[in-house]
């Protein structure tokens, strides 16, 4: 089973190092912007699987972010219309992955069940683990449970042939990566197991974090889950821009195919 896998940027704001690595950062008045992207995963016979669902315009403003599209909108970039997506895939419950579960009204979402139950439970009384959460889209989540429009996982498993997700924690307590096999090389959607390339790299974690130990562990199980020829992708990194070649020349600078690194 071939898969093609894209990236596309939904939103940005400036930032400066030191608010990327816990800790500080010895440059810390050096520029290092963030991106915000959704995920686009589809098989060789047109089945369509999207990797969370960005933020709105209240939240864009409320949390003084640049919003470019929402992700209906980004995805009608390539054809997909979010009312007719079957499944969405939430790495996590942050209101820049599950901000827009509205725009997919059709959908069955894959979430851990440890997500649900760190979003729904006691963490949620403390500021410190609450804040990057939005209550309303906790509530719409809710919302689908009831409507029999959630399928919990408990660890890793195997959605359909080559694409599987694989609970890592660290970030939040049920963070989930993607890992797609694409017929020609695999693809692990990081998500928020490492915001940057040099979180991993340099071992130095993100500073919203529940587990630190966890946090490191999940850089070990992202380059497992790679293997030796296959390429990871951090969750908010701008170098995927520069790793990775534009889906078409009209979507330079907002979507890049995942599954063909540049030469």
């Amino acid at each position: 089973m071939g898969y093609s896998v894209y990236a596309i940027k939904y939103a940005q704001r400036d930032a400066v190092r030191s608010e990327h690595f816990l800790g500080g950062d010895p440059h810390e008045g050096s520029p290092m912007p963030m991106d915000y992207f959704i995920w686009l995963i589809r098989d060789s016979k047109g089945r369509t699987w999207v990797v969370d669902t960005g933020f709105d315009r209240s939240d864009a403003q409320e949390r003084n972010r640049t919003l470019l599209r929402t992700a209906e909108e980004a995805l009608a970039l390539f054809d997909v219309k979010a009312s007719e997506v079957d499944d969405v895939i939430l790495t996590h419950f942050h209101y820049d992955h599950a901000g827009g579960v509205k725009q997919f009204p059709n959908a069955t979402f894959h979430v851990q069940d440890e997500e649900m139950s760190f979003a729904t439970g006691r963490d949620m009384g403390r500021k410190a683990l609450r804040h990057a959460f939005t209550v309303e889209h906790i509530k719409d989540l809710v919302e689908r449970v009831f409507d029999e429009k959630v399928r919990f996982h408990n660890g890793d498993v195997e959605l359909a042939p080559g694409l599987s997700l694989h609970h890592i924690g660290g970030h939040t307590r049920g963070l989930q990566v993607v890992r797609v096999d694409t017929g020609s090389g695999i693809v692990v959607l990081a998500s928020d197991a490492t915001h940057y390339y040099a979180n991993m790299d340099e071992e130095r974690p993100f500073p919203i974090v529940l587990d630190v130990g966890k946090m490191i562990d999940g850089y070990d199980i992202l380059r497992e889950l790679a293997g030796e020829d296959g390429v990871i992708v951090p969750g908010h990194d701008p170098l995927v821009f520069e790793r990775f070649p534009s889906a078409t020349s009209a979507l330079s600078g907002i979507a890049v195919i995942l599954h063909r690194s540049r030469a």
